[in-house]
């Protein structure tokens, strides 16, 4: 039974990880600019969701711009199949599946161009509690709704805390972020919410010591957090629905 939602749990992440690499394109721009619409080679793109490859352009890399489609269908698989396998079929592996895509996006928006846009971040926390609270009503929930919003309100008060301390180390897309990230983790308690927290800064501080070692960047250099927060808080959840 488990190998089977382990499978179905893959097969879903790389159906809608293939859907991430155009919306990263179309996303990953700089502030106040607006959202890509065309290719780099000028041509009007089909939608939003979808592979980052343009066929009027050609086929093979003088197609793509974006993204690399199996790059994506192979995280957002990994992360859902691990997610199964973490917490089995409770209700909220369901959240934890439509919540990992949205996610995956930052990731790779965040990685482009240090943005992580109100458009994805805000309907990312709304959701995240909404949803969370849909599951806490269904029978074998292995959380609490109520310490869920309560994690997305001191992790993102902590988050903010260090951006008005620290405005150059961290952004306020970073702040938005940490919301609905808290929200995930408070939902297995606060032991969860702390491992997850803290292993995001460990992420970020091994690879920003590993760019130093290799000078590869300066020690004051900005480097782009969210995927570094969206891993300490997969590592986190892994950990919550283990023990749950």
């Amino acid at each position: 039974m488990l190998l089977t939602l382990i499978a179905l749990a893959a097969c879903y992440g790389t159906a809608t990880g293939l859907l991430v690499p155009r919306a990263a394109y179309r996303l990953a721009v700089e502030p106040e600019a607006p959202w890509r619409a065309h290719c780099p080679g000028g041509h009007v793109l089909p939608g939003w969701a979808g592979p980052a490859r343009c066929g009027e352009c050609g086929r093979g890399r003088s197609g793509a711009y974006g993204p690399s489609a199996a790059a994506a269908a192979g995280i957002t698989a990994v992360v859902c199949a691990l997610l199964a396998a973490a917490v089995g079929g409770r209700p909220e592996l369901g959240v934890w599946l439509l919540l990992a895509p949205p996610v995956v996006l930052l990731a790779f928006v965040d990685h482009a161009v240090h943005r992580l846009p109100d458009v994805v971040t805000l309907p990312l926390a709304a959701g995240a509690a909404v949803l969370l609270g849909v599951a806490a009503l269904l029978p074998g929930a292995g959380g609490s709704w109520t310490r869920a919003l309560l994690g997305g309100v001191v992790l993102g008060g902590a988050y903010l805390v260090l951006f008005l301390i620290n405005p150059r180390g961290m952004g306020l897309g970073d702040v938005k972020l940490a919301v609905p990230l808290g929200v995930v983790l408070g939902w297995y308690g606060w032991g969860t919410l702390l491992t997850g927290a803290f292993a995001g800064f460990l992420f970020g501080a091994v690879y920003g010591m590993s760019l130093v070692a290799v000078r590869r960047a300066g020690r004051k250099e900005a480097m782009p957090f969210g995927p570094f927060m969206a891993a300490g808080a997969f590592a986190g959840v892994l950990l919550g629905g283990l023990t749950a």
